[in-house]
């Protein structure tokens, strides 16, 4: 692996040894989340390293599946500590398994997801406490034709920036996520408001661990990035609706506007995909948002 501490990537896998082992038909137990920089010194992988490890050895060996032991019986269509009548799914795509990680939910690290993608790994989300089928990530799953969306999903590591009053001029857009950009602080929802009398405003969304250093980065720039003020919001949250059968049902994103109006619920920032939706809400309507979205569909 590479040598970056606590955040390594897996170069190459070294099947020679296992495949030795499992030639005498033994039972090979090999520890995830850890390998070996150039220099011969261990590295971590990071969040979702075991994961992430299990799909490297099955693509390693073209294993027929890949099956992950975890704390719950599979994927729900949504968080079933919020919504209790959540639904485990049979099967899901690789896309919307990415889609619904990368969102918020926990079952599954987008980082293994993403390699079972790649290297074609039929995965399996198992419970380790009860022996019964659990949910396969797939190419293209069986259900993904009749219902319009797989889940529900919900990040709050989210804080919404807003730079209000900045100068209108082309290059500022750029100049901004630039900045951004060079720090490594990932930008998720961006919206840019029409210019007025010369300026205009750009709010987006980056992780809460990442406030301080964005504003304090943004501020040092000022003089360079014409604007009057940063305005934070760390009471949000993104609450997202994924499904690869989006793409052919037009009103969607509609039907979910429609729920959290039902509700009564504000909607401060919308971003869309092929297959997912996701609006940006005040932390405290999150649970009640879930509810009524999951009903809704």
């Amino acid at each position: 692996s590479t040598s970056v501490h606590s955040d390594a990537r897996i170069k190459k896998i070294d099947t020679e040894r296992i495949q030795s082992e499992l030639d005498q038909h033994r039972i090979v137990i090999v520890t995830g989340f850890q390998g070996v920089d150039r220099n011969g010194d261990v590295t971590t992988l990071g969040r979702g390293g075991s994961d992430t490890s299990a799909v490297a050895l099955a693509a390693a060996f073209r294993a027929d599946l890949c099956q992950i032991y975890t704390d719950v019986d599979g994927v729900y269509t949504t968080d079933p500590r919020i919504v209790p009548s959540a639904r485990k799914l049979d099967e899901i795509t690789y896309d919307e398994m990415l889609e619904l990680a990368s969102q918020g939910a926990q079952v599954l690290h987008n980082r293994s997801v993403e390699l079972a993608k790649k290297f074609r790994v039929n995965l399996e989300v198992v419970s380790s406490l009860e022996r019964k089928p659990g949910t396969k990530v797939k190419e293209v799953a069986k259900q993904m034709e009749k219902t319009q969306i797989s889940g529900v999903a919900t990040d709050k590591n989210v804080a919404r920036l807003a730079l209000v009053g900045v100068e209108d001029r082309p290059g500022i857009a750029y100049k901004v996520f630039s900045l951004l950009g060079q720090k490594n602080i990932n930008v998720d929802i961006i919206v840019q408001s029409i210019g007025r009398q010369g300026t205009q405003d750009i709010s987006f969304t980056v992780r809460r661990s990442d406030v301080e250093q964005a504003v304090a980065l943004l501020q040092e720039h000022k003089a360079s990035l014409p604007f009057d003020h940063i305005d934070v919001d760390q009471n949000v949250v993104k609450v997202s609706i994924v499904g690869a059968g989006m793409v052919d049902n037009a009103g969607v994103a509609a039907k979910m506007f429609g729920a959290l109006y039902d509700a009564d619920i504000n909607i401060h920032m919308i971003s869309t995909s092929e297959i997912k939706v996701s609006v940006l809400l005040d932390e405290s309507v999150a649970a009640l948002a879930v509810q009524a979205i999951h009903d809704k569909f």
